[in-house]
């Protein structure tokens, strides 16, 4: 079958590299895609929120199979779009309709969600202009570190972690009356600041049943030992080796069924991806946040280690027949490190070429592309998270020193990368 894929990032490069592998897939296109996902079917100049184009891409090249990479298409409706248009009612999509796509684009739907399924999260108060006032003498008194978060989607910049009362308040004013985060701030979510180990698990459900993908731990502070400001993500490992046996059974437990049976028990339109920011707390699983879609840098270890078919997967969550399916996993352990552009999460330049993609790669490794573009027939950066190198080894510093030798045959102009994944479990 055709087969169309919206995103442009590492992750959508990693979705591209496995569905390709599928005898099923017939033909790939990648909107807008990257240069790396060129070498996996026909990138397409189009936004991935001109539901229009879509539409009319999806009709014309008799597309069987959406799937949405990012976040920002699900908040907006497109999957209300092809749930209601006729013309495009055959077409199998995969992410939740807009209104549970409010678990990644609402914090305050997502944290009512969980309190109304006993979902194990930090407590928390909502606050906009009406309380307003309220939020100053709350803040006050409330125990140090203060966790202040947008309830909109701010590009992965509306979290903020106060180190003193002062700074909450200061912030708490800028984000509600000065509109620091635009839209995204009308409303705010003040939780306690919960102290562990993060990791993140990928849950894939049809809106009834459920599937557990390989589970990862990101990075995402740009420098070494976990410091500096936070980026998208500096690199990812899975498996997750505290995540034993039992706790992933106090997880499933916890936190995947109670989100599935809530889903259905609201009859939440959701067919797609659940991912399930996690931290461990003693020995206790707490929700950090929801996204509703695949994480990235995660996804880029989560698809080399997914043995089973992709495409197979995605149409039995279509079908609502994922109680039929098993997962395979590779037993192996999996690292990408992710290299970034100098001034990355910062202001930095774009369009240097990038030499050293033409060297040989070793089987165990790929080289995933993030924010890559093709300018007269070479390879150039395009984004702050240029290009991420995934590696297979038997243990996890043993995949981290592997991507980092192919990166050492890769350069631009002030490339950087962390040198340290996964440091806590050599």
């Amino acid at each position: 079958m055709n087969i169309l894929l919206l995103g442009s990032g590492g992750r959508e490069h990693a979705l591209a590299w496995k569905m390709v592998q599928s005898p099923m897939c017939q033909q790939l296109y990648i909107a807008p895609g990257n240069a790396g996902t060129a070498l996996c079917g026909t990138n397409i100049n189009m936004s991935v929120t001109d539901f229009d184009a879509i539409k009319q891409f999806v009709l014309d090249k008799e597309i069987g199979l959406v799937l949405v990479g990012p976040e920002e298409p699900l908040v907006k409706g497109i999957v209300d779009l092809f749930r209601k248009d006729v013309s495009l009612q055959h077409v199998s999509i995969i992410g939740p309709a807009q209104y549970g796509a409010q678990l990644e684009g609402s914090k305050a739907f997502a944290k009512q969600f969980m309190m109304r399924h006993n979902i194990p999260t930090a407590r928390y108060r909502e606050f906009d202009a009406s309380n307003y006032e309220e939020g100053i003498p709350y803040l006050q008194a409330h125990a140090l570190p203060i966790v202040l978060k947008a309830d909109g989607l701010a590009a992965g910049k509306g979290v903020l972690i106060c180190q003193s009362h002062v700074e909450a308040i200061a912030e708490f004013e800028l984000m509600l009356q000065q509109s620091k985060f635009g839209e995204a701030s009308k409303r705010v979510v003040v939780e306690e600041f919960l102290d562990g180990i993060e990791m993140s698990a990928f849950v894939l459900t049809d809106g009834k049943n459920y599937v557990l993908l390989p589970e990862a731990k990101d990075y995402k502070r740009i420098g070494v030992g976990d410091t500096g400001l936070n980026t998208g993500g500096m690199g990812a490992v899975s498996p997750v080796p505290f995540a034993d046996d039992a706790f992933m059974k106090k997880v499933i437990e916890k936190v995947v069924e109670p989100t599935v049976k809530g889903l259905e028990k609201e009859n939440i339109d959701y067919k797609g991806f659940v991912f399930v920011g996690l931290i461990k707390v003693g020995d206790e699983p707490m929700v950090i946040e929801y996204n509703c879609r695949m994480g990235d840098p995660e996804t880029e270890v989560v698809m080399p280690r997914l043995q089973s078919d992709l495409v197979e997967l995605l149409l039995a969550t279509a079908n609502g027949r994922l109680d039929t399916f098993k997962i395979e996993q590779d037993p192996r352990a999996a690292c990408t490190v992710v290299a970034v552009s100098g001034g990355y999460p910062g202001s930095y330049e774009k369009g240097y070429p990038i030499t050293g993609l033409d060297a040989a790669v070793p089987a165990d490794s790929i080289v995933f592309h993030a924010g890559t573009t093709t300018k007269d027939g070479e390879v150039v950066t395009s984004g702050g998270r240029v290009l991420c190198v995934t590696s297979y080894g038997d243990s996890i510093s043993n995949a981290v020193a592997k991507s980092k030798e192919v990166l050492k045959q890769i350069s631009y102009e002030d490339m950087y990368f962390r040198r340290d994944i996964g440091y806590e479990f050599e």
